[in-house]
């Protein structure tokens, strides 16, 4: 029946066509056909095509279009091989019709379309449709996941960041289709950490207030190596005050601004001379009411000199190599005298508990007079020890 309301709306319109078409005729309003002149004769049918069908598997970030040039479209039918419909729309003049559903990779799509001519004869065609076969995909994750900081917010030092569940070799293919903007506007760049992860920040830490809205618009894009974008991404962020706590080696105190003014201080002990604390910028990445510290994950096991394994309380991570400040009962008497920790910020437990209600993931602390080396680019977050002007050269258009 769909298909007979169709044909009877394009009648209707093919109607109108030819009675505008017959009023132009001369000032006395008679024919301008001799008498008995004959129609004239169709020969063919309307004519449809589906470009994709005819131009191998069609990459399913693009849609898939019907035509019919010299016909009108009366019905089209795109359906997967499950039988799942395809959405999609006519143009206004119904020579063509475009899907507007998502297609899927690896997808075998069977089109079913109906034309008439200007004679209004109905032909109508199937065709089928295959979309790429991506072997390998990979997914741009968002960090911090935004679920996480939705109540808190991040701060100012958090990078903004995508990570590729595949690698790309195809960086600049791959940044054309990252997106993001940010309110009040502030000088920022990409910068690929390495071939899964690329960071935006700003040349100074962000503002406080800051809206920042992120997009990785990669499905269907060509990553490089046979790697396919799986899906599009996005993701908000709204920066909160400025929490920025500077622990300083020389004088064993960890003093703590907001906003840029300072509302506390407290005596800390960082890592000793066989394990000093990375110097300059670290940026809080999680945080948990306790966790269980081995340092076999670096390499000290059981049986070795300076091995421990205990359950350590108020704890923020400040690298991926192991650092934290984190509550530290124990060390509390060379806490503000001497640097006796293997790489953390030991505080007492109050001053822990307080530090732990305040700062929050993208929050910083700032490291100097450790004695140690400065904190890799790749130790989440040594985003910050990179110069502005080396940052910049690390974007893929560079």
């Amino acid at each position: 029946m769909r298909g007979r309301r169709s044909l009877l709306v394009v009648s209707a319109i093919m109607a109108a066509i030819v009675v505008a078409a017959t009023g132009c005729g001369d000032s006395g309003g008679g024919s301008s056909s001799a008498p008995g002149a004959k129609a004239p004769e169709f020969t063919a049918p309307a004519t449809i095509d589906v470009p994709a069908a005819d131009h191998g598997p069609l990459n399913p970030s693009a849609p898939i279009v019907v035509n019919s040039a010299d016909g009108m479209l009366t019905a089209v039918t795109v359906t997967d091989a499950d039988g799942k419909p395809v959405n999609g729309a006519y143009a206004a003049d119904r020579h063509s019709w475009t899907s507007k559903d998502p297609l899927g990779y690896g997808v075998s799509y069977r089109v079913a379309a109906e034309a008439v001519d200007l004679a209004q004869i109905a032909t109508d065609k199937t065709f089928t449709v295959n979309t790429i076969d991506a072997a390998h995909k990979a997914y741009a994750n968002v960090v911090p996941a935004p679920d996480v900081v939705a109540d808190t917010g991040i701060g100012v030092g958090q990078p903004m960041v995508f990570q590729f569940t595949a690698p790309v070799s195809d960086k600049v293919e791959a940044q054309k289709h990252l997106k993001i903007s940010v309110t009040p506007e502030q000088p920022g760049a990409w910068y690929w950490v390495d071939d899964k992860d690329v960071h935006f920040r700003p040349a100074q830490y962000w503002q406080p207030g800051t809206r920042i809205h992120i997009e990785a618009d990669v499905f269907g894009v060509d990553l490089g190596g046979g790697v396919f974008g799986a899906e599009n991404n996005s993701a908000d962020y709204t920066v909160h005050d400025a929490w920025v706590a500077k622990a300083d080696g020389a004088t064993e105190q960890l003093t703590i601004f907001r906003n840029g003014a300072q509302v506390n201080q407290m005596p800390m002990s960082l890592g000793s001379p066989g394990f000093p604390s990375h110097e300059g910028p670290h940026v809080i990445s999680e945080k948990s009411p306790s966790i269980v510290m081995d340092s076999c994950t670096y390499g000290v096991c059981q049986g070795q000199a300076g091995y421990y394994r205990e359950t350590v309380d108020l704890d923020e991570r400040i690298s991926n190599d192991g650092e934290f400040v984190h509550s530290a009962p124990w060390s509390v008497g060379q806490q503000g005298s001497s640097n006796v920790s293997h790489g953390c910020v030991n505080l007492a437990p109050d001053n822990a508990q307080w530090f732990f209600d305040h700062f929050g993931i993208g929050d910083v602390v700032e490291i100097t007079n450790s004695g140690g080396p400065t904190l890799p680019v790749w130790d989440t977050y040594g985003d910050w020890e990179v110069p502005w002007d080396v940052w910049q050269a690390g974007n893929a258009t560079s």
